[in-house]
């Protein structure tokens, strides 16, 4: 879901976040090509590499942004990036972030988190995010006795389902230019466990996880892996910034690890692509975690029609 801003509005959030930058050491090159990207991406706009004439936003720019809510919120989600696009937790720019938040009067449980994190809550902030998480791919409220990874891993034991397993294999007999084969080959060559199989993700976050990394292009790096999730924060928006954004910069930008399934790694933000990631998210037709996906239905379809038809631009 794409929130309009006119060139005022656009140059007032750019402005918001090279002051997030700039409350750190120093603005650098990651920072300078985040904001130009998000420039080009989000708001179409052409701005210099070395971001000149681009100044801190004043009282009446910052006033103006916080009669518009929805786009208020959109403004601290974008500062929020910047204070982690040098892979550091910056206490300056985390600040910067919770001071703009109060400005705009955004309330989000993502600048809960950011507070959290400012305080040296790093357990529960990073607790909520996987809360978040499972929120957002259930649709449901999640427990905080919740068992995170029995919902990822489901098919251990005699909960294992052949059935579906089998449904999977078989999409590696469809025509080469098929979805479906395209999926079955992914899996193969990545050796990984089809859902139905013992040691498989839940086919609830494979299937439209899986379906974005193939059809978006998107590698299974550290690198690939923050880029699908930024995709799917802006396809599917639900607990975008706590529940996809936030926990996979921690995750392999920063390399604190939130489970033992997701591991980590450090310096995988991309400043350019990261943005491109969000734009394309936001241009899809179709949501692949939501009910209107048919993930079984797709898999008969040319792979270029499938990206056609959800309104997936080339990479």
């Amino acid at each position: 879901m794409h929130i309009d801003a006119s060139p005022a509005e656009a140059r007032t959030i750019l402005k918001a976040m090279l002051a997030v930058a700039d409350a750190g050491p120093a603005v650098t090159a990651a920072d300078r090509a985040s904001i130009v990207a998000a420039a080009r991406y989000i708001f179409r706009l052409d701005l210099p590499p070395d971001l000149a004439g681009l100044t801190p936003p004043s009282r009446q720019d910052l006033q103006a942004l916080a009669g518009k809510p929805d786009l208020a919120t959109e403004a601290v989600r974008f500062a929020t990036v910047m204070a982690f696009v040098d892979g550091t937790l910056d206490h300056a720019k985390l600040k910067a972030v919770l001071d703009l938040a109060a400005t705009l009067g955004v309330k989000a449980d993502f600048v809960t988190d950011i507070a959290e994190v400012a305080q040296g809550h790093l357990r529960d902030a990073t607790a909520h995010m996987i809360r978040a998480n499972l929120e957002s791919l259930t649709g449901k409220p999640w427990t905080t006795d919740g068992d995170a990874m029995a919902w990822f891993q489901p098919y251990k034991g005699a909960n294992a389902d052949p059935a579906l397993a089998a449904r999977f294999h078989a999409l590696a007999e469809l025509p080469d230019e098929t979805f479906g084969h395209a999926f079955a080959v992914f899996y193969l060559s990545q050796k990984y466990a089809f859902p139905g199989e013992e040691q498989a993700l839940n086919f609830r976050f494979a299937a439209p996880h899986d379906s974005s990394h193939i059809l978006a292009g998107y590698d299974t790096t550290p690198r690939g892996e923050l880029l699908v999730s930024t995709f799917t924060a802006a396809m599917h928006r639900k607990e975008a910034m706590s529940g996809h954004v936030l926990p996979v910069i921690f995750s392999w930008h920063l390399g604190i690890a939130l489970n033992e399934l997701a591991g980590a790694a450090k310096g995988a933000l991309d400043p350019q692509e990261f943005w491109h990631a969000w734009a394309r998210g936001e241009a899809m037709k179709v949501d692949l975690f939501g009910p209107a996906w048919d993930f079984w239905a797709a898999t008969r379809e040319p792979i270029d029609a499938v990206r056609a038809r959800i309104g997936l631009a080339p990479g």
